[in-house]
């Protein structure tokens, strides 16, 4: 099998991976147990918005995908500025937030929501998803149920380091992001060069780890490890990121 800059995965509890193959503008399909790789969405290096199934579905540089535990997947579309579903069942892509023709930072409904460059996505298994618009510096959450989009934390055009809660936290170009089962959200802010927490009853942003502009590879706790421009993030389920 070959890929061409394949970025972010996520399994369907089925022992299948879905893969974004974003320079190759598709989402591939892993059987674990044999290895098998076909491909699940889109057309080898065919770039565009198009909903379809299968090869017929079109995608513009997919960077994440998350799995919602109830048989879809969904892509962060990054340079189409939007978030695609797939229905694992049947291949259906369909654009479920945003417009490709639509840049923006506009909280909304489904089309009405507009985002900058879509790059991690992330799914609390509780009915909602959670976005990194990155070029906007924000973290943006939508309730999959009324595919309400809603500016989570960060203020959009607003880079920085500040630890704070909503709209008074400040990201620098965060890429990926995860949830945990405890109530919390990581981000890998990757600019900064840290990982922050965000409570989700709260909306409360910290730096759990890693030092605000300083980039480096030094083993510590908390402010004294360094990273350099760290862009994923994924948790074990037993308290380890």
């Amino acid at each position: 099998a070959r890929f061409y800059y394949p970025d972010g995965l996520a399994s369907d509890g089925a022992g299948n991976l879905y893969v974004a193959d974003s320079a190759n503008n598709e989402i591939r399909k892993v059987v674990i147990a044999t290895g098998a790789v076909t491909t699940f969405a889109g057309a080898i290096q065919h770039q565009g918005s198009g909903d379809g199934i299968g090869a017929d579905a079109r995608f513009f540089s997919p960077l994440k995908v998350a799995s919602d535990g109830a048989g879809n997947l969904f892509v962060a579309d990054m340079v189409n500025a939007t978030v695609r579903k797939i229905v694992i069942a049947t291949g259906a892509v369909t654009t479920f937030l945003g417009s490709s023709t639509n840049s923006g930072s506009d909280d909304g409904i489904g089309a009405a929501a507009s985002f900058g460059y879509v790059m991690g996505i992330a799914s609390d298994g509780a009915g909602n998803l959670f976005i990194t618009d990155s070029s906007h510096c924000t973290i943006r959450k939508a309730v999959i149920a009324t595919r309400t989009v809603t500016t989570f934390a960060g203020l959009a055009g607003s880079t920085g380091t500040t630890d704070g809660t909503g709209a008074d936290a400040r990201f620098h170009y965060p890429s990926d992001l995860v949830t945990d089962s405890a109530g919390n959200l990581f981000v890998a802010d990757t600019t900064n060069h840290t990982i922050r927490k965000i409570v989700l009853a709260t909306g409360a942003v910290t730096t759990l780890a890693g030092s605000p502009g300083n980039a480096g590879a030094a083993d510590g706790t908390g402010a004294d490890a360094l990273f350099d421009s760290p862009y994923g993030v994924a948790g074990d389920g037993a308290g380890n990121l």
